[in-house]
Formats: structure tokens, C-alpha cells, sequence
């Protein structure tokens, strides 16, 4: 019993970490450039670093990123 209390108490401390430091963001732009330096300008705001999860390009180009310390 003791070892299932330890392993419930791990699991919602790791997903409270993870989630307090991860943060999407998106942005919108007519260039891959011109979208990936929105999302840099916004993670320096946060001062953060990023990582691209996601990037379609239609008639615009539409990129997610997620923000990391």
C-alpha cells in the first residue's frame, strides 16, 4: 500500500512540474522565417527557449511551438 501511495504522489508531482513549465504558443504568417520569428520573439518575451511542435503552410503558415525553461 505504501509503494502505490509513493507512486500516485510521483506521478501528480511530475505532471504538476511539467505542466507549470510547458507553454504552447502559436503564431500566423505568410513566410516559415516570418512565423518562426514570431514564435522567437515571443519565447525571448517569456525568456524561454522553444521547440517547433507543429508548422502548416496553406495560404498562410501556421506554426505551434512549446516554450521551455
Amino acid at each position: 500500500m505504501k509503494n502505490i501511495k509513493t507512486f500516485v504522489v510521483v506521478a501528480v508531482l511530475a505532471l504538476i512540474s511539467s505542466s507549470t513549465f510547458a507553454q504552447n504558443v502559436t503564431a500566423t504568417a505568410s513566410t516559415l522565417d516570418a512565423a518562426e520569428a514570431q514564435i522567437a520573439a515571443k519565447a525571448k518575451l517569456a525568456g524561454a527557449g522553444y521547440s517547433i511542435t507543429e508548422a502548416y503552410a496553406g495560404n498562410q503558415v501556421h506554426m505551434t511551438a512549446r516554450l521551455t525553461k
